[in-house]
């Protein structure tokens, strides 16, 4: 073990953030930390790194080992090069390499009795050298450079030009390259293009330390993580593996707990009734039996129900208007910001239905086709043709059209009068804003709130062609999961363009991939794309029919189960629903029998015949206890059609 947290627990006020929280991390462990947004997950980071004081608990690092952090936002202060900044980081290195230089000089010239001397301190310093890997130092900041998207253009500007974005880029680089033993990384991928995503993915794959990611990158904490720690309601969870067999897990356990409560109050619900019927015998042993009952279900230990889900939430994309067949067709597209072309002779089509991903390194252009395309922007050639009745609904972080005056409750309410209040909230909760969120104002709200706003209200749009432009910015996990079910089951047509691949390969069914080559059309999602790239020969033509795809996915989903696996099934089927319909019948049957008994009880030829009375007592008791087992067989056969549906 090199790091343990145990019983950390933080508040801010009345406000519990962290409660008991309690994890380990093995040497060379890849671990993610995963929750909605606000569930503590930078707080957690902070608080091992020492910038928090939780109110109890502690963090324990084993003696001697080293920790490094690379926060979400870093701002670096230097007037050094790009590549003098990353040199910093091995500044003893290069130190030991000025001394060796500036030993070579002085042996040429230094007396003959001195160089005995002189070549034994050359060894040393050679030697420490040699051990800090000094002579592979510079091809490795290169390497790490062109890894997190920097050219060898780049390296000679100033640290102080940079972007916010380019700032830490290099932190998360010098971070890299100090090689400490533990790595927190919050967001690492926020401003890396794909390439550079699925560079680091390899670094850390083969890091010899251990790395805590906390990260919205789904698709890159799969390739990375062998366990992850979940924040939820401010207590943690361990799961084993990586996040799809996390998700998978936490959804068993969630449908396992939900399933254990359902059962349990459905038990109750039973006892209660046989307790009731007891009672209203109104003797003396059935009240005692009755009562018997009564403590036994006192003493049960109450499952709590399982919270509702956000992810369970359904929204339903669906345009009042149908378009035609041909959506979008762009010819001869052409467009260059002075002397930098961005891109030219770019074609595309685009049919109903289809969902489109237009994937690219920074700087290719993506952005600028979509805002063509709304008009935003002029293109330099080209022509650019809408299909019959299509709607355009276009979502860009830069451009939202909100009103800074209204509420976010009133900026959807106005726009559809006619919604109900429920409708507006469910939207609203699926996109994080809860309770008295909703009444806050749109000018209060930060960059990426109000990107939600919007992304809301498109939702609820009439559009049938949706073009959005990296729509997974800002959301956490939960809510990428509902917009990527609402996509995937929205009639219309999509054009999106994301560096989020988990979300690419949920969501799209085609990928164009824009170069300075121009643009490759691959009819798949993105495991497709990335198969195909292992296989350059295979590339498809941007001309090939769309249809080869769709029918591909098809034919491997319908594959899934083969016809002797399905015929099992069915026969499985058929003979639980014979057997359930068999047990509700004599559950039926029993019940009417005990309502004769209790009929017979009270006729005085029976209440004062000693032995008929015993005899019916033990049908009843025995009609109970065979109840109550057909009662468990239904909840058998019912949990058994669950799993088989």
């Amino acid at each position: 073990m090199i790091l343990s947290c145990q019983q950390i627990s933080l508040a801010f006020g009345t406000e519990v953030i962290l409660d008991k929280i309690s994890f380990h991390i093995e040497d060379h462990e890849k671990t993610a930390i995963v929750g909605i947004n606000g569930a503590g997950k930078s707080t957690l980071l902070k608080i091992i790194m020492g910038e928090l004081t939780p109110d109890s608990g502690e963090v324990i690092i084993s003696r001697g080992k080293t920790i490094g952090y690379l926060a979400q936002h870093q701002d670096i202060h230097s007037e050094s090069t790009i590549y003098e900044e990353m040199m910093k980081v091995r500044e003893n290195v290069v130190r030991i390499y000025d001394k060796l230089r500036q030993l070579e000089l002085d042996m040429k010239q230094a007396d003959e009795d001195k160089l005995p001397e002189m070549y034994a301190a050359y060894d040393r310093l050679n030697h420490a050298f040699e051990q800090e890997n000094g002579y592979a130092l510079q091809s490795e900041v290169t390497g790490v450079l062109k890894g997190l998207g920097f050219s060898e253009e780049d390296f000679n500007k100033k640290v102080s030009s940079l972007s916010g974005g380019q700032k830490t880029r290099i932190s998360l680089g010098r971070l890299l390259l100090t090689k400490p033993d533990i790595i927190l990384l919050d967001e690492p991928t926020n401003h890396l293009d794909m390439k550079s995503i699925a560079w680091l993915e390899t670094f850390l794959q083969n890091y010899k330390g251990a790395v805590i990611i906390v990260a919205h990158d789904r698709y890159f904490l799969d390739r990375i993580v062998t366990k992850v720690v979940e924040i939820e309601n401010h207590r943690a969870r361990m799961y084993s593996g990586n996040y799809s067999a996390f998700a998978e897990k936490k959804a068993q356990i969630r449908d396992a707990e939900l399933k254990a409560w359902m059962n349990q109050q459905q038990e109750i619900k039973h006892q209660e009734e046989v307790i009731a019927k007891l009672k209203s015998f109104n003797r003396e042993k059935s009240i005692k039996r009755a009562e018997s009952r009564e403590k036994m279900l006192e003493k049960t230990e109450r499952i709590e129900k399982p919270q509702e889900v956000n992810a369970y939430m359904h929204l339903s994309l669906t345009p009042d208007v149908q378009s035609g067949n041909d959506v979008l067709h762009i010819e001869g597209l052409s467009k260059a910001f002075g002397d930098q072309r961005l891109f030219s002779n770019i074609n595309i089509d685009i049919k109903r239905s289809e969902k489109v991903a237009l994937i690219g390194d920074n700087g290719t252009g993506k952005t600028t086709i979509l805002k063509i395309i709304n008009q935003i922007i002029p293109a330099d050639k080209g022509l650019i043709h809408l299909g019959s009745n299509v709607h355009i609904g276009y979502y860009d972080q830069e451009h939202q059209v909100l009103d800074m005056n209204k509420t976010i409750f009133d900026e959807i309410s106005d726009t559809w009068p006619s919604m109900t209040h429920t409708r507006i909230r469910n939207v609203l909760a699926a996109f994080l804003f809860t309770g008295d969120d909703v009444f806050k104002y749109i000018r209060d709200l930060s960059g990426g709130e109000r990107g939600r706003v919007s992304l809301a209200k498109l939702m609820l749009s009439d559009a049938n062609l949706l073009i959005l432009d990296e729509p997974t910015n800002h959301l956490d996990i939960m809510s990428r999961e509902i917009l990527e079910n609402a996509l995937r089951s929205y009639s219309g047509t999509l054009l999106f363009v994301s560096h989020d691949r988990y979300f690419i390969n949920q969501v799209a069914t085609r990928i164009l991939e824009l170069s300075e080559n121009g643009l490759a059309n691959y009819n798949g999602n993105y495991d497709y794309y990335i198969e195909k790239q292992l296989n350059p020969s295979a590339t498809e033509s941007s001309g090939e029919s769309v249809a080869a795809g769709t029918a591909a996915a098809e034919t491997v989903s319908a594959g899934k189960m083969d016809y002797k696996q399905q015929k099992e099934l069915q026969a499985k089927e058929r003979k639980r629903k014979n057997q359930l319909k068999k047990t509700m019948e004599r559950i039926d049957a029993i019940d009417a029998r005990l309502k004769e008994l209790d009929e017979l009880l009270v006729q005085e030829e029976v209440y004062t015949n000693v032995s008929r009375l015993m005899e019916i007592n033990k049908e009843k008791e025995a009609l109970d206890e065979e109840q109550l087992t057909l009662m468990e067989l239904w909840e058998e056969l019912e949990a058994d059609g669950d799993s088989l549906g």
